[in-house]
């Protein structure tokens, strides 16, 4: 069959999915951004979306909807001369709900099935909004801009056919009403990558090199920043440096922003919370890669004494999952998306996001102890290999859930 995946970061969440479903001989495209550069063997097409941000005093709550339809209009014109021009139409469309991509697909394409990947729904209450009040002001306008955000999405689940979540919580973040068309597969995690390795290292920009065994505290994003938890971390550091004098930490991450609000005009959130305990801290053992590649990572992820995992209650990142595959011992904090895979005591800790004592008192304790955890990270490692390993477990799933829409006769 015929399938198109539509993502303005392609490949995304579809990195496995698309080649998995090209080598079974299907005829897979994509289409995105054409501002997007990533590579991929899959043939892509790109459409092009230039339009200038809204008014907010002219659209105010409407503005979030504004700029997903604007972009869901440039993919469909370009769809239209896809259809039109080269005669091409899908049998199955596969995009992502984020970003408007696919509200006005069926209209292009209304004979072809359209599964929609569901990976948040906003809501004002009981997420990330009103989550961490030192970043969210009270007050009921907070809410109803919440709610206001998820126009499309819900929109992008009426007009499809289908939809897949990578969790059951970001599953359960859906009204009601949608919930039953949303199929839970994980987007999966290479294990035979991802695994322990006794030799592994990895050596820092100024010469040190770290090694499995080591004395090693990390912390992974996309971006520093407080809805994953930075500044969590970096208040509970201090006390963890001074009772570990050789520890080292290693902390991945950008200056930009993926989630929530921009530091003020001219910072970071990075250097807004190392500036509040650098004073207190021993900088020579403290080591900011930025953002690093891949191979990078995974030597790091095999390294790691102990790996601090924080989130909002928001999308969970693989990143988490992918340290639990390697072995690592993930103090994690006490939020729903977290609490959908680790079990405190059993296959890694939960600490309060907030608890910056038990914060450092989790952290200290990981690191002076070792051969204490060694079960956790054993049964991190098995979590994993049982539920979300990408070659056994989620991609002959999400094959088989694909191919379940082929066309009849």
């Amino acid at each position: 069959m015929k399938v198109l995946f539509v993502h303005q970061n392609f490949p995304g969440q579809f990195l496995h999915l698309a080649p998995a479903l090209r080598t079974r001989g299907h005829d897979c495209r994509a289409l995105t951004d054409v501002k997007n550069k990533r590579e991929s063997q899959i043939p892509t097409m790109r459409y092009r979306h230039d339009v200038p941000l809204p008014d907010p005093v002219a659209t105010r709550l409407g503005r979030n909807f504004t700029q997903m339809t604007d972009r869901g209009i440039a993919v469909a014109r370009t769809c239209l001369q896809l259809r039109d021009k080269h005669g091409y139409t899908p049998d199955v469309i596969f995009g992502h709900s984020g970003w408007g991509e696919t509200l006005f697909l069926k209209e292009v394409w209304p004979s072809a099935k359209l599964i929609v990947y569901a990976e948040f729904y906003y809501r004002g209450v009981e997420r990330d909004v009103g989550f961490d009040p030192e970043f969210s002001r009270p007050g009921f306008d907070p809410v109803m801009a919440a709610q206001a955000r998820a126009a499309h999405l819900g929109q992008s689940l009426l007009h499809a056919d289908a939809a897949l979540a990578p969790t059951k919580w970001q599953a359960s973040t859906y009204p009601p009403a949608l919930r039953p068309m949303i199929e839970v597969i994980f987007d999966g995690v290479n294990t035979a990558v991802m695994a322990p390795n006794p030799e592994a290292s990895l050596t820092l920009p100024n010469g040190t090199v770290l090694r499995a065994g080591d004395e090693v505290l990390t912390f992974v994003n996309r971006n520093l920043e407080p809805y994953r938890g930075y500044h969590t971390f970096m208040r509970a550091l201090p006390d963890v440096m001074a009772a570990r004098p050789k520890a080292q930490v290693v902390i991945v991450g950008g200056d930009d922003v993926s989630y929530g609000a921009a530091a003020p005009k001219g910072q970071t959130w990075k250097q807004i919370f190392l500036d509040e305990v650098k004073d207190r801290l021993d900088m020579s053992r403290v080591h900011f890669l930025g953002k690093v590649p891949y191979p990078q990572f995974v030597a790091l992820m095999q390294i790691s004494r102990a790996h601090a995992y924080l989130t909002y209650p928001f999308v969970l990142s693989w990143s988490m999952l992918e340290a639990m595959s390697a072995g690592a011992y993930v103090i994690g904090s006490r939020s729903a998306p977290v609490e959908e895979l680790i079990e405190d005591g059993v296959n890694g800790c939960l600490v309060d996001f907030f608890d910056i004592k038990a914060w450092s008192t989790a952290l200290t304790e990981a690191l002076a102890e070792p051969e204490q955890f060694f079960p956790q990270r054993r049964a991190a490692r098995q979590t994993i290999l049982d539920n979300y390993d990408l070659q056994n477990i989620c991609m002959p799933r999400m094959v088989d859930y694909v191919e379940s829409f082929a066309p009849k006769g």
